[in-house]
């Protein structure tokens, strides 16, 4: 149907990953997930890669729209590409549950390093 927007809805694994592997171990699978989905001679995820590497992912529907729209929302120094650190960051915008976990992880350690301060 024209004119209806297609709408991509997904489980967000995240946060069972976090508990399974921990902090290090859920960063180093997404930087694994960047490798994956980087272009090689550039050494960040362009649109371009994303489109190649997306059936990866179980994407291979999005159309270049879709695509394109995903690189826009994390592409925060505006290069139109996504470097390792920007794809982390998206991946945790992505997921409302981890963001909430992330901060309780950071109130606890800030609480830890005051305690052992003597503040």
């Amino acid at each position: 149907m024209a004119g209806v927007e297609k709408r991509v809805d997904f489980e967000d694994l995240l946060p069972v990953m976090a508990n399974k592997l921990g902090g290090e171990g859920l960063i180093n699978e997404l930087c694994n997930g960047f490798q994956l989905l980087m272009d090689k001679d550039r050494g960040v995820i362009t649109m371009e890669s994303l489109r190649r590497n997306s059936s990866f992912l179980g994407l291979q529907d999005l159309s270049d729209d879709e695509l394109a729209s995903m690189v826009k929302e994390g592409d925060l120094d505006g290069d139109g590409a996504l470097n390792q650190m920007e794809f982390c960051v998206l991946m945790f915008r992505l997921s409302p549950e981890l963001m909430q976990e992330s901060r309780f992880w950071l109130e606890e350690a800030f609480e830890e390093e005051l305690k052992s301060d003597g503040l």
